[in-house]
């Protein structure tokens, strides 16, 4: 490895002033109580002597420092072979232990960062491998046992088959749904899903996402209202497919997991002249403080036996996130457990996007 190092002539500059003075002033008064010279003589000896001893202490100071300190530094960076592939080698090399002592620690707590962070993506891989496994699994199971028990005989029954054939339906129509899924999110991390930007009424929107879970609400005596009953429409500029798949994914999952006789409540907010704010509060059992920062991970589940009985992909709200970010907006969760949740993310006004075209 061919090191180009920085010189620094700073120690040595010091220790040889330090030492010239020192010499120069001992030698002076010694000369002065021993031998009889005049002032201007004292004078002119010290000045010469403190430059010769000047000269010579820094000299050899500069050389024996610098050879000391250059065998070991250049041990250090011999050692330490991930340095080749670090930024440290795009720099001259100090010969300077201050410097050098600072670059290595960045690169330490550099690499110690680089670490941990591996190792927490790789306990993610772990966990979304056997998420998806799990998920894939179910529906794999069900459908095969389904067939291989018609084609144990069962199918010379006609009410079996076709009782048993809906179901493997049912499995197969479940693996497409989180294979779709899987499918939106990838598109959605690397940029490959486009979004068709227009006008609409987000308030019209709600309403149409109301009457098409109004059934599902049903089935759990949930009620799906706007918090101010008088509301107005309300123009925003975004992708509308899109903005009512969060809608129905918000709105579906506080059903999930609301109350029997609960409440699902929609308000449109005025934040500032710019933005607007949906905020979709349930008054169901809540999410525990400590699965919050986890809620828009892939297959992350709050309750997983129950969740998983409930039905989807696992998939919602982390598509959910990801469309909130390719709009470039935000979303935010509030939640007590045992006492409700609240999802809320903006959305830009479309008399904004007006005025900007104008």
């Amino acid at each position: 490895m061919n090191i180009s190092f920085k010189k620094t002539y700073k120690f040595a500059v010091k220790s040889a002033l330090y030492i010239s003075l020192f010499s120069t002033a001992f030698v002076v008064v010694l000369v002065a109580m021993i031998f009889n010279y005049t002032p201007k003589s004292l004078w002119l000896f010290g000045s010469v002597f403190i430059v010769i001893i000047y000269v010579f202490s820094f000299v050899v100071l500069q050389y024996r420092v610098e050879r000391f300190i250059y065998r070991r530094v250049k041990k250090i960076y011999d050692d330490v072979s991930l340095l080749e592939s670090s930024s440290l080698i795009n720099y001259p090399i100090t010969t300077d232990m201050e410097t050098l002592t600072r670059e290595v620690k960045k690169f330490a707590t550099d690499k110690k960062l680089e670490i941990e962070m591996l190792k927490v993506r790789e306990q993610y891989r772990r966990e979304f491998l056997g998420n998806v496994s799990h998920e894939l699994k179910t529906p794999l199971f069900t459908v095969q046992g389904y067939i291989s028990t018609l084609l144990d005989g069962a199918m010379e029954d006609k009410v079996i088959r076709k009782k048993y054939l809906k179901r493997a339906e049912k499995g197969v129509e479940r693996l497409i749904y989180i294979v779709e899924d899987l499918d939106m999110i990838t598109k959605l991390e690397v940029g490959d899903l486009n979004l068709d930007y227009s006008e609409f009424d987000i308030v019209e929107l709600i309403q149409n996402v109301f009457d098409l879970l109004e059934m599902k609400a049903e089935k759990k005596k949930i009620s799906l209202a706007f918090e101010n009953y008088h509301i107005l429409p309300n123009f925003v500029w975004a992708d509308k497919d899109r903005i009512q798949q969060i809608i129905e994914n918000l709105i579906v999952n506080s059903i999930k997991y609301g109350k029997i006789n609960g409440t699902t409540e929609v308000a449109v907010v005025n934040l500032t002249k710019e933005k607007v704010l949906i905020r979709i509060s349930d008054n169901g059992e809540g999410i525990e403080k400590q699965n919050i920062p986890r809620l828009f991970e892939r297959f992350y589940r709050v309750n997983k036996s129950g969740s998983r009985s409930e039905g989807g992909s696992g998939l919602g709200l982390a598509i959910v996130k990801h469309i909130i970010e390719a709009h470039k907006e935000k979303i935010y969760v509030e939640s007590e457990f045992g006492v409700g949740s609240e999802f809320s993310f903006t959305l830009e006004k479309a008399d904004m996007k007006r005025d900007l075209k104008k």
